[in-house]
C-alpha cells in the first residue's frame, strides 16, 4: 500500500488520535525498539502487550495506563470501534514492515501496545476479603506463569500472590500465554516470603499446599467446607514447595495419579485442584 493509500485509509477511520507513520526512524516509535528487552522496558516503567485480543483486553480493562498502541492498517480497521472509544491513547498505524524494522520481530496479528507498569503493587491486605487465592513459589517459566493466570481467571480465583523468585506476569510471553488474564486477575509480589502466608491465614484463609507427597491428603478425600476461604499454594515442577512454606500449610493435598507418572505440570495440577475446589463450594 502506498503512503497516499495509507493516509486515505487512516483518514477513513475518522479517529482523530490515529497517526500514520511511514518511517521506522520516527521518534514516536522509538520506545518500541525495546520490546525484545524486558530489562529496558522495566527500567522505563513499561511492559509490552502483543496480539489483537490481549491488546483489546488491555484497552477495555482500564487497569493499566497505556503509553501507545502500534497497529497495522488491517488491525486498525478490525479494532476501530474500540480504538475510537480510547481517545486518551496514542495509536500509530504503520505497515507490518515498519513494525518489524523497529522491533526486530514479526508480531502476531500486527498489534502491539506499550503499557505502564504500576508504580506500586497492591498490599497483601487488599486480598483479605478473597475467597480463592493462588499463591506461587518459585514458578519462573513464563509459559507456566501465563497458564496459571489463565487457569485462575477461568476457575474463580480472586487474586494471585507471587513469591520473590516467581516470574513476571507482565512479561510479554506470560501475557500472551495467559490470553491477557494476567491483565485481569489482581496480583501482587511479596518480599517477606513465606511469612506472607501467615498474613493470609490471619485474614481467615486456609492454606492448601499442593504436593506429590504420598502421605498428603488425596484430593478425592478432601472435604472443603462450603464457605471455606482458601489459598492454593503451588511450587515449581521438580523442587516443589520449600519446607519453609510447607510449615504454613493447613492442608497438604495431593492429586492421585498413576504411580508410573512422576508428576503433573503445575498448570495442569492447579487446574485440577481449582476445579475440584469449585465443585465443593
Amino acid at each position: 500500500m502506498s503512503n497516499a493509500e495509507l493516509t486515505e485509509a487512516v483518514s477513513a477511520f475518522g479517529i482523530s488520535h490515529l497517526a500514520l507513520i511511514t518511517d521506522p526512524s520516527d521518534p514516536r516509535l522509538a520506545p518500541y525498539r525495546d520490546v525484545g528487552d524486558p530489562s529496558a522496558l522495566t527500567r522505563n516503567g513499561l511492559f509490552v502487550v502483543e496480539g489483537r485480543l490481549p491488546v483489546e483486553r488491555l484497552l477495555e480493562s482500564g487497569r493499566f495506563g497505556i503509553a501507545s498502541v502500534a497497529v497495522t492498517p488491517v488491525a486498525a480497521q478490525a479494532m476501530a470501534p474500540l480504538l475510537e472509544l480510547r481517545c486518551d491513547v496514542h495509536v500509530y498505524v504503520c505497515e507490518p514492515a515498519i513494525l518489524e524494522a523497529v522491533t526486530g520481530f514479526d508480531f502476531h496479528r500486527g498489534c502491539l501496545a506499550l503499557a505502564r507498569r504500576p508504580l506500586v503493587l497492591p498490599p497483601l491486605d487488599d486480598f483479605a476479603p478473597a475467597s480463592r487465592v493462588l499463591a506461587l513459589e518459585g514458578v519462573g517459566n513464563p509459559d507456566n506463569i501465563g497458564g496459571l493466570f489463565r487457569t485462575a481467571f477461568a476457575l474463580g480465583v480472586d487474586a494471585v500472590v507471587l513469591d520473590p523468585t516467581s516470574g513476571d506476569p507482565l512479561y510479554r510471553k506470560a501475557i500472551r500465554t495467559s490470553m491477557a488474564a494476567s491483565l485481569r486477575v489482581p496480583f501482587t509480589r511479596v518480599e517477606r516470603w513465606p511469612a506472607a502466608l501467615e498474613v493470609l491465614r490471619g485474614h481467615g484463609l486456609r492454606v492448601v499446599a499442593l504436593t506429590p507427597d504420598p502421605e498428603a491428603t488425596s484430593l478425592d478425600d478432601y472435604e472443603a467446607g462450603r464457605n471455606d476461604r482458601l489459598v492454593l499454594l503451588v511450587g515449581a515442577e521438580g523442587p516443589g514447595l520449600t519446607a519453609g512454606s510447607m510449615k504454613y500449610a493447613d492442608v497438604k493435598l495431593r492429586i492421585p495419579i498413576d504411580p508410573r507418572a512422576d508428576s503433573l505440570n503445575v498448570v495442569v495440577a492447579a487446574g485440577i485442584v481449582l476445579h475440584a475446589l469449585r465443585q465443593k463450594r
